[in-house]
């Protein structure tokens, strides 16, 4: 039985399909599982064991389709569900099934403010598209593979981090899913433990700004690992404290307690910390009571209000004595 399971983008939200893979490979014997994604993103699945091949979006999609074609599978699994794979389950004519993106309740959340969300994790929305194959959750969560060649050799971290330190995802897609540069500064000034910046070559100035306070507590690893490296120094941190970004799946993948901060996006959209049955400590931190809040399903360059409240009345000094708590 052959599938084709698509998800171009990004990082999170491929990490949030990893049960649907790993539940159709073990539990349906003949499965053969191939995975369509950009081509950008093939670091993350490349030493997934559930994946038997990588199939990679191409500025043409026609040539891709026809690549895909040969193929001839059975069904096709559209966890992104956009008019890109509308298009690609025309032309391969299979029966296919499609999550549920709630696109009209996320409408009326973010423009009316009311909530008809289900009380549903993404990851459950997702796995309900194997219904019809009887799979069901395992509940074993999230996974992440990192390759041997990108383990992160004990010489590339700081000694004075070696002992054990605490991860602080300071990057995001957009600004305002992003908690400000001197909040981190507050957090570490109260935080008296070993912190790592964490993020991509566009945080490294942000990270530079905020380990100029101290560089023997703060050492800021923003741009200078690939996202696998990245990944393992998320898998040997005590503690993860998060903007609502891929790493803080990959964080709950590796089962580390995880501090979330919620600007704009809110929980409530599905794509909180997931652990399945694995009893993990984590909090999550926002300002509930505003009336501007959700702004947007995915986030703006800057508050389009101009005070950032969602983030800037989050205080640092109540992470902070969270994380200390999380980690007794």
């Amino acid at each position: 039985m052959k599938f084709l399971v698509i998800r171009f983008s990004s990082i999170g939200d491929i990490v949030l399909t990893t049960p649907v893979i790993r539940n159709l490979k073990t539990q349906i014997a003949t499965a053969e599982i191939h995975y369509l994604t950009k081509r950008s993103f093939s670091s993350i699945l490349t030493s997934n064991p559930y994946i038997d091949k990588l199939h990679f979006l191409e500025d043409d999609l026609d040539r891709t389709i026809e690549e895909l074609k040969r193929e001839d599978y059975d069904y096709v699994i559209d966890l992104h569900h956009n008019i890109r794979t509308l298009k690609v389950k025309k032309a391969l004519n299979k029966k296919a099934f499609s999550f549920n993106k709630l696109n009209i309740e996320k409408w009326l959340y973010v423009n009316f403010k009311w909530n008809v969300m289900p009380d549903m994790h993404i990851v459950d929305r997702y796995m309900n598209t194997l219904k019809g194959f009887g799979v069901v959750n395992d509940e074993k969560g999230l996974d992440y593979f990192i390759p041997e060649s990108e383990h992160v050799k004990e010489d590339d971290i700081p000694t004075t981090h070696l002992a054990g330190y605490v991860g602080l995802v300071i990057g995001g897609a957009h600004g305002t899913k992003k908690y400000p540069v001197h909040k981190w500064k507050e957090f570490c000034e109260e935080f008296e433990h070993p912190v790592m910046l964490l993020g991509g070559k566009e945080d490294q100035d942000q990270g530079e700004a905020i380990s100029a306070m101290d560089r023997y507590k703060i050492y800021n690893a923003c741009g200078k690992f690939s996202i696998n490296e990245s990944a393992d120094l998320v898998r040997r941190a005590k503690l993860i404290v998060t903007n609502d970004t891929g790493l803080m799946h990959i964080a709950a993948a590796f089962g580390k307690p995880v501090i979330s901060l919620w600007g704009n996006t809110v929980p409530e959209f599905g794509m909180y910390p997931y652990y399945g049955n694995k009893e993990i400590a984590n909090s999550e931190f926002e300002i509930r009571k505003l009336s501007c809040r959700p702004c947007s399903k995915i986030g703006y360059a800057r508050c389009p209000l101009g005070h950032f409240k969602c983030m800037e009345l989050i205080s640092a000094e109540a992470i902070a004595a969270k994380a200390g708590e999380l980690l007794k």
